[in-house]
């Protein structure tokens, strides 16, 4: 089940670089179901004085992405999984770009 996460109360700031997701078996690049490599994202989300660090796997490389940047996510969805004894979260975007800087007036 997807359950999808409003981002509006949320900041995010990119904790390091995004890097190709690889079939852990085969060592082969994952892609999405449209073929688009996908990539992942290590990102502190923060919110009501609280923070984590969550990885967020998204198609395709984001450009202008880097660690320390301030990023916005469009379409978060939260993936519940279980393995055995085993339990998580993943999260997947549909996009993640860097925050435009504000231009000061003058």
């Amino acid at each position: 089940m997807r359950l999808p996460i409003d981002t509006n109360l949320v900041s995010f700031i990119c904790a390091g670089n995004p890097e190709p997701v690889v079939d852990f078996e085969t060592r082969r690049p994952k892609t999405d179901e449209a073929g688009n490599p996908l990539y992942q994202v290590p990102l502190v989300a923060m919110s009501d004085g609280a923070a984590e660090v969550i990885a967020v796997k998204v198609p395709g490389e984001p450009k202008g992405v880097s660690q320390g940047a301030q990023v916005r996510l469009s379409g978060l969805v939260a993936l519940p999984w279980a393995m055995g004894d085993r339990s998580g979260v993943a999260y997947r975007a549909s996009k993640v770009e860097p925050v435009a800087p504000t231009r000061q007036a003058g």
